[in-house]
């Protein structure tokens, strides 16, 4: 079982920049693919990107496209998501989870607690 821990979460102006972190709890980390979600007050969790456990394969959402890069370091268990370019519908309770590529929640076994992600226009 993996443990998920988000960081760097806060608040920022549109048009600035946030990098969250997904540190996993254990060297099975490196073996699951990992997803970034969203979740904004009153609408349904969303995908944002995910990425490969060997880092080659990565997926955006249109939304984010262009904007966020998904990344790893396996040998930190840990998982990033570089934001750019934020823009104030991007402000969501951001969550990483640990499972297999997919844009659907549905194929993540394990979930970190969420990191707030907040855009001031």
């Amino acid at each position: 079982q993996v443990q998920l821990v988000e960081s760097g979460g806060g608040l920022v102006q549109a048009g600035g920049s946030l990098r969250l972190s997904c540190t996993g709890s254990e060297r099975t980390f490196s073996t699951y693919a990992i997803g970034w979600f969203r979740q904004a007050p009153g609408k349904e969790r969303e995908f944002v990107a995910t990425i490969s456990w060997s880092g080659i394969n990565t997926h955006y959402s249109d939304s984010v496209k262009g904007r966020f890069t998904i990344s790893r370091d396996n040998d930190k268990n840990t998982a990033y998501l570089q934001m750019n370019n934020l823009k104030p519908e991007d402000t969501a309770v951001f969550y990483c989870a640990a499972g297999r590529v997919s844009y659907s929640p549905h194929s993540y076994n394990y979930w970190g607690q969420g990191t707030q992600v907040t855009v001031s226009s």
